[in-house]
C-alpha cells in the first residue's frame, strides 16, 4: 500500500546539488514544497509547486524525447533485429513535440488539473508563444539527430554484436554512500568483452560543451561500487553528439573519483543546513531559503510565478 509521508526521502544527485547552487529558493520548491502536490487534499502551494515542477521547455522536451526513442529503438533491435527507417523516427519525434505544443495551447486547463498526464511548455506558459529562433533550432536538431544516431559509433557497435554484454537498459540508477541514496542517470551501458572495457554512453542532443567531470566520475563510481568493476582503466565514457554526428571518449582517474566523493560530502552538509529535522528530512520555512541574486536565472525558472507570490 502506498504510504503518504509528510516529507520526501533525502537523496542526492548532481542535478540536485546544482539546483541548490543555482538558487536555494528554487531548490526548496523542487525538492520540498512540491512534495505530495499530486494528492487531492494537499495544500494549494504544494499543488502549484508540483505543477510547475512538471513543466518543461523545448530543449528539455526534445532531449527527453530523443533519449526515450533511442532506448526504445535499441531495446527493440536487441529483441527483434528490426531497425525503423530514419524518416519514421523523425516522424515519431515530431509527433512528441507536436503533442506537447497542443497540450500547452489547447489543454492548459487539463494540465492544471493533471500535470502528470499533460505537458506545458515554459515558453508558452510565460510568453504565450514559442520563440522563432528556438523553433528553428529544434527543427535543425530534429532533421539530423536520428540519422546521426543510426550511424553513431555506439549503434554501429550494437548492430555488430561482437563479443558484447549488454546491461539492462535502465536510465535511473542509484547507489548508497554513507547511507545516502545517490541517483545517477545513465543512458546506455554495455561491456566490450574483447577489449575488456565497460562503455558508458551519453547521448547529447545539444552543442558540445565543457564536460562536467563530476558527472563522469559518478558514472565510474557506480560501476565500481555496484557492478564491482575493479579497475577504473576498464571504464570508458563516450559522449555521442547527435547534432554533429561525432563522439568523444573520456578515461577517468582515481583522483576524479576522490573529487566527486569530496563534492558529495560537502554538498550533503550544505543541504542539511536547510533542514529543521535531518532524520525526518523536514525543511526549514521557505523564507529561510534565499533567492538568487542573479536575476537572469529567474527568466528561465519554472517557479518564478510562485517566487513572486511567496
Amino acid at each position: 500500500m502506498f504510504e503518504i509521508k509528510p516529507y520526501p526521502e533525502f537523496s542526492w544527485s548532481l542535478s540536485r546539488h546544482k539546483a541548490l547552487m543555482e538558487c536555494p529558493r528554487k531548490y526548496a520548491f523542487e525538492y520540498y514544497i512540491s512534495h505530495n502536490g499530486w494528492l487531492r487534499d494537499s495544500t494549494i502551494l504544494a499543488k502549484d509547486a508540483y505543477r510547475f515542477k512538471k513543466m518543461t521547455n523545448l530543449e528539455i522536451l526534445f532531449g527527453s524525447a530523443v533519449h526515450d526513442l533511442i532506448l526504445s529503438v535499441i531495446g527493440n533491435y536487441l529483441n527483434t533485429g528490426f531497425i525503423p527507417p530514419e524518416a519514421e523516427l523523425i516522424q515519431r519525434l515530431r509527433g512528441t513535440m507536436n503533442s506537447a505544443f497542443k497540450d500547452s495551447t489547447l489543454r492548459a486547463d487539463l494540465w492544471r488539473e493533471r500535470p502528470n498526464h499533460f505537458q506545458m511548455l515554459h515558453e508558452i506558459y510565460f510568453n504565450g508563444e514559442l520563440p522563432r529562433d528556438k523553433v528553428d533550432e529544434i527543427q535543425k536538431r530534429l532533421s539530423v539527430s536520428m540519422g546521426n544516431f543510426l550511424t553513431s559509433k555506439t549503434f554501429t557497435d550494437v548492430r555488430a554484436m561482437k563479443e558484447m554484454q549488454f546491461v539492462e537498459a535502465e536510465r535511473f540508477r542509484f547507489m548508497f554512500i554513507n547511507g545516502v541514496k545517490i541517483f545517477i542517470v545513465m543512458d546506455f551501458l554495455y561491456r566490450d568483452m574483447k577489449e575488456g572495457k565497460w562503455i558508458i554512453v551519453d547521448w547529447k542532443t545539444g552543442k558540445e560543451s565543457f564536460e562536467d567531470r563530476h558527472q563522469l566520475a559518478l558514472y565510474a563510481l557506480y560501476l565500481k561500487r555496484v557492478l564491482k568493476v575493479k579497475n577504473i582503466e576498464e571504464i570508458v565514457i563516450r559522449n555521442e553528439y547527435l547534432l554533429t554526428g561525432t563522439h568523444k571518449t573520456y578515461q577517468l582517474t582515481e583522483t576524479d573519483l576522490e573529487k566527486v566523493h569530496e563534492l558529495f560530502g560537502m554538498s550533503v552538509v550544505q543541504m542539511q543546513r536547510y533542514l529543521e529535522d535531518i532524520i525526518a528530512n523536514q525543511p526549514l520555512n521557505i523564507n529561510l531559503f534565499p533567492k538568487t541574486n542573479t536575476i537572469k536565472k529567474c527568466d528561465r525558472c519554472n517557479y518564478k510565478e510562485l517566487c513572486e507570490m511567496y
